[in-house]
């Protein structure tokens, strides 16, 4: 108990609130005890059949109507430090110094104009991204009332030898972490936005990570969560083989409710299930639709104690520095809220809804020709599949490196994976067809 009571001691010290440190503990508890937070094949089905968008049809005026009710949550707590960044990830240059930022507020304005209302978006910051987000951000954003940011809480990482707060006097600030994107509830517990919402009129709520620019505000969608009446829903994608590695809906056959497994809490032995698309053929894209007063009225019955299942990741304290300590952060998913609801649903989408930046190599092939930007912010595929990306990390990882490399990008319209092996540097006059290698070791 020293452990968890220095850990305690630390957050308070550090202003997180009571509903955090609550929330911390619980899952320190779980740690404690043995928890992985693991869901082993065996105690889960594959996802029932669920609709799809596609079949769906429903008017203009619907669709500006259900949209009109809606506000926009972006999740916009990480910096991208895998590509060696110090700040949020969301104002990478993406095209033409147009950023993630940027880009998402072009949505909202394009939203607004097919509503008619003026609809809020909300960023969800870490206390490392808030201050530059808040700098980037265009004021004409904000609606009187409601916040453009509110901030996520943090909590100590733990050493993975005696469970105590790890101390790192190179940097403090690495002592801590983000507890992951499921910290959204606790933060909303701590806060008034969703009663703001209700009594400003918007009754749906919809949520997705910054770096996602597949997750326009989108009508169709908008119109359909609407018709449902359910309290929430999670939009799925078909997998094809790059997408094996993300989460999935399933149903857990104790209770047949809906579930969220990800990555990191399946049993190594049970991979290969895992990755068979054929066996989980859809993956969690992480784009949330809440009903915003059965969302309220959950957090209020629990107080923000929702007690989702454990992530345990395991790290160094110091992620640039594998030697460095090594630590545990503590987290859960958001997408987990899944089952707190008997009516969850999910809804089959478009790859188009899935785009996202999690490393240079998905930069690479979102700054090319394959797709196209429109006017109202959306990404566009111009061809039928998306290329594959592999380029040589030594070189290319970091989002400098990256960007004196690729100043002048080939056309990437008739490839269908490039791989870059060694220190090039592209001019632009590649004539690139099919599978592709580089090298220049």
């Amino acid at each position: 108990m020293e452990a968890l009571s220095a850990a305690q001691q630390k957050m308070r010290t550090a202003g997180v609130s009571e509903c955090g440190i609550n929330v911390f503990s619980s899952y320190f508890a779980d740690l404690q005890h043995g928890a992985t937070g693991l869901i082993p094949e065996s105690t889960i089905d594959p996802m029932p059949p669920a609709p799809r968008l596609a079949e769906k049809n429903f008017s203009p005026a619907v669709q500006a109507e259900a949209l009109g009710k809606t506000a926009f949550l972006k999740l916009n707590g990480g910096l991208g430090t895998s590509m060696g960044m110090d700040k949020a990830k969301s104002l990478i240059p993406v095209r033409t110094g147009e950023s993630f930022l940027r880009l998402i507020c072009r949505q909202i304005r394009s939203a607004r104009e097919q509503s008619g209302k003026l609809l809020p978006i909300i960023f969800m910051d870490s206390f490392r991204t808030q201050r530059d987000t808040l700098a980037a951000l265009d004021k004409n954003m904000e609606i009187p009332g409601i916040p453009l940011s509110f901030l996520q809480g943090r909590e100590p990482k733990l050493r993975r030898d005696n469970l105590y707060p790890v101390i790192w006097e190179e940097n403090p600030e690495l002592e801590w972490c983000p507890p992951g994107h499921g910290d959204i509830y606790t933060a909303l517990s701590n806060n008034s936005l969703l009663e703001d919402l209700l009594s400003r009129g918007f009754r749906y709520l919809m949520t997705s990570n910054a770096d996602n620019l597949g997750a326009y505000p989108s009508g169709e969608i908008a119109a359909w969560f609407a018709e449902s009446g359910v309290s929430y829903a999670a939009e799925v994608c078909r997998r094809t083989p790059s997408d094996r590695k993300g989460g999935h809906l399933a149903l857990r056959r104790s209770d047949k409710q809906l579930i969220l497994r990800d990555t990191g809490q399946t049993p190594p032995a049970d991979m290969q299930y895992f990755t068979d698309e054929k066996r989980h053929p859809y993956f969690h894209t992480n784009n949330l639709w809440f009903n915003i007063e059965a969302l309220r009225d959950l957090l209020q019955k629990t107080a923000g104690l929702l007690r989702l299942p454990l992530i345990r990741n395991q790290k160094t304290v110091d992620p640039c520095n594998k030697d460095s300590v090594p630590v545990y952060q503590l987290e859960c998913a958001m997408g987990a809220i899944v089952e707190k609801f008997a009516d969850a649903k999910a809804l089959i989408v478009e790859r188009e809804r899935f785009l996202p930046v999690k490393t240079t190599n998905d930069l690479f092939v979102l700054r090319s020709d394959a797709y196209k930007f429109t006017e109202e912010g959306r990404v566009l595929l111009q061809i039928p599949t998306a290329p594959i990306a592999d380029l040589d990390p030594q070189y290319f990882c970091f989002i400098h490196d990256f960007t004196e490399r690729t100043r002048h990008l080939p056309s990437l319209r008739e490839v269908e994976k490039i791989t870059v092996k060694g220190d090039y540097t592209f001019t632009g006059m590649e004539k690139l067809r099919g599978r592709v290698e580089i090298g220049n070791a």
